[in-house]
């Protein structure tokens, strides 16, 4: 009724409730602990952004990612690709206007003023606003559009604003990767409209912010190969000219500073691709961390050779769903195929991190349409369950249970309760998939209270650590075989 009062449908009221619940969702996170809060020398994340702005804001261009006695690179140097150079390089620019201490270079290591978080704090809700959120409502409105007999949109801006992995990642543990996950989305709404050449541009930019993107880049690729070859000779010509153009011209201004010399861009590539780190840092739910309790790969292999284990493993497994998207490139299959290859390459591919899986979580929302909404649920599940250790050790245990709780509640609501999306309850495998569904759920809130509450034995401290890696990284085995088949075979789950 108070909608209609002012004016306002009670559809538009009700996206502005799940926007403004959402914020509120983020500012409350917000108001917790960071990485690496507390910790010195080093720090977390948090110091990372804030040095990566002094940097920017202090050096000449040419600097940003040289070793120097101003720029220490063992110190957070700078590892991300030039558009997020060029992001801390504003938030320095602005950080100076308010306070000059807080990008006073060398001197500012390690600040921790609550003006200063609040500072940090707003830059990424901005951000998340300006780039992810308005990506997420542009899609959901083309969903809108094309299906008017349910509300898919509405379910797919649900999932967008409210899912915990992000919230948690980047309002609590404190890095942007609403920015690059954004443009990524930004890319599949201009494929949706046909805009090949602009949906190009919003790929090159999240690719430009972060190295990641990389995960997205076989069935963008292969998308737009497809889309070229299925046209007459001189027309596919033509396209694959107006695309290739595109990408170069793209990479060229956003590289431009570092194409001075090659060994300028030797450095920024050998920054961002730091294959001496080993094949995995921490406990990620990948298949090689969650079998090295058994198969030693590290000692087994010398790096050269895991390099190409990982490299020939993940190529290999991402050909099926690329090859698929080829053949039949439409918007449906590039975004199973965007779920399917980024799943093949934080499974099997180097140098995984635990939060890159945030990459196949956004991927997988775009898919909530068409797909039964237990899987898609399910597996945000489970990549945020995935991520406990990280934010464990950044003391958000409280933020992560509460978020999830709530995305759990959110999502029954909007599936079951107000049948935005209808449950297909005549599937094949409905009554395995519920209970299955729900019973991994409550293993996984289990088996993260007895890690809090359980102290590990002397002889495997890293136990809980250890066991949640490979529960996870069944489910996303399982989760990747679903997808595959979905693609494959799109009646098979319905």
């Amino acid at each position: 009724m108070v909608p209609q009062l002012l004016g306002i449908s009670s559809s538009s009221a009700e996206i502005w409730i799940y926007i403004l619940a959402s914020i509120l969702l983020r500012l409350c996170v917000s108001l917790g602990p960071y990485s690496g809060k507390g910790k010195s020398p080093m720090y977390g994340d948090y110091e990372a952004q804030r040095h990566w702005q002094e940097i920017t804001f202090n050096l000449p261009i040419q600097d940003w990612y040289t070793n120097s006695s101003l720029n220490d690179l063992q110190y957070w140097g700078l590892d991300y690709p030039p558009l997020t150079a060029y992001h801390s390089y504003v938030c320095g620019w602005l950080a100076s206007k308010i306070d000059m201490d807080w990008v006073k270079l060398g001197d500012s290591r390690g600040i921790e003023s609550n003006q200063h978080k609040l500072f940090m704090r707003i830059t990424v809700l901005v951000a998340d606003f300006i780039i992810f959120y308005t990506a997420v409502f542009a899609i959901s409105r083309i969903c809108k559009r094309d299906d008017k007999t349910t509300n898919n949109g509405r379910a797919l801006l649900l999932l967008g604003v409210f899912y915990p992995g992000l919230v948690l990642i980047d309002h609590g543990h404190f890095q942007y990767n609403c920015i690059s996950l954004g443009f990524m989305l930004w890319m599949v709404f201009c494929f949706e409209r046909d805009s090949d050449v602009l949906g190009s541009v919003a790929f090159c930019l999240a690719l430009n912010y972060k190295q990641m993107e990389l995960y997205h880049a076989l069935p963008v690729f292969f998308f737009l190969l497809g889309k070229a070859l299925s046209r007459p000779w001189d027309k596919c010509k033509l396209k694959l000219a107006q695309l290739g153009i595109t990408v170069i011209l793209s990479f060229v201004i956003l590289w431009l500073p570092f194409l001075s010399s090659f060994e300028s861009i030797t450095q920024v590539v050998g920054r961002l691709f730091p294959f001496n780190r080993g094949l995995f840092e921490d406990k990620v739910a990948n298949v090689w961390c969650s079998i090295s309790p058994v198969i030693k790969i590290k000692k087994l292999f010398d790096q050269t050779n895991i390099l190409r284990l990982c490299s020939c493993s993940t190529l290999l497994l991402s050909l099926p769903s690329c090859l698929h998207l080829m053949f039949h490139p439409n918007v449906k299959a590039l975004k199973l195929s965007l779920v399917n290859v980024s799943l093949m390459f934080f499974l099997f591919s180097y140098q995984v991190h635990e939060k890159s899986i945030l990459i196949s979580a956004v991927s997988a929302i775009l898919i909530c349409e068409k797909l039964s909404p237990y899987l898609v649920v399910w597996f945000l599940h489970m990549t945020t369950f995935s991520m406990s250790p990280l934010l464990t050790k950044d003391g958000l245990m409280m933020q992560q249970y509460t978020s999830s709780v709530l995305f759990l509640f959110i999502t029954m609501l909007c599936f079951w309760h107000h049948n935005h999306v209808r449950l297909n309850k005549q599937g094949k495998f409905h009554n395995v998939a519920h209970g299955l569904y729900w019973m991994s759920i409550i293993c996984t809130y289990l088996l993260g209270i007895i890690s809090i509450l359980t102290k590990p034995p002397e002889k495997y401290p890293d136990i809980f650590p250890v066991l949640i890696s490979i529960f996870s990284c069944a489910a996303f085995l399982l989760s990747a075989a679903c997808f595959h088949v979905y693609q494959f075979v799109p009646n098979f789950l319905t």
